[in-house]
């Protein structure tokens, strides 16, 4: 397998370096690189300690992990960041929109997000029909809570 190559410069030598997680997942974390007391429906950009420069042909999708809101009351509010590797400067330093939904403190280090990188989608071409013809599936939101 090819391996791509990101380069990261850290703002902060209090985070650690990006790493995969043993057997767990291929995204990758993202920390706090400063501390934050947050009051509910404060917003702040939480600052990840990071730039970086993607391979050409790549962007970086940035969305919460799994327990960030179970564990700091926060949500991202962009829902995903879309970082492409226009975004390749010192001062482009990765960030996240937080939204506060109760009283929460994020420490330097903790992991509130994370990233895995894509390559750009192909162009593509948008072809006009009269009808779909393959079996549906209800629509969106249609399969139940179990």
């Amino acid at each position: 397998m090819q391996k791509e190559k990101i380069q990261i410069l850290y703002h902060s030598d209090e985070i650690e370096k990006l790493r995969y997680i043993d057997g767990k997942s291929d995204w990758i974390d993202l920390r706090a690189a400063k501390e934050y007391h947050l009051k509910p429906f404060e917003f702040a950009l939480i600052d990840l300690g990071v730039s970086v420069k993607l391979p050409e042909g790549y962007e970086m999708i940035i969305a919460p992990r799994s327990s960030t809101y179970k564990n700091y009351g926060i949500i991202q509010t962009n829902s995903i960041g879309v970082v492409d590797e226009s975004y390749c400067g010192r001062d482009d330093i990765l960030k996240m929109p937080a939204l506060a939904l109760r009283e929460t403190e994020i420490h330097v280090n903790d992991r509130v997000c994370q990233f895995r990188i894509i390559k750009h989608q192909p162009v593509i071409e948008f072809e006009d029909v009269e009808d779909l013809t393959d079996a549906s599936r209800g629509g969106i939101g249609s399969t139940g809570k179990q």
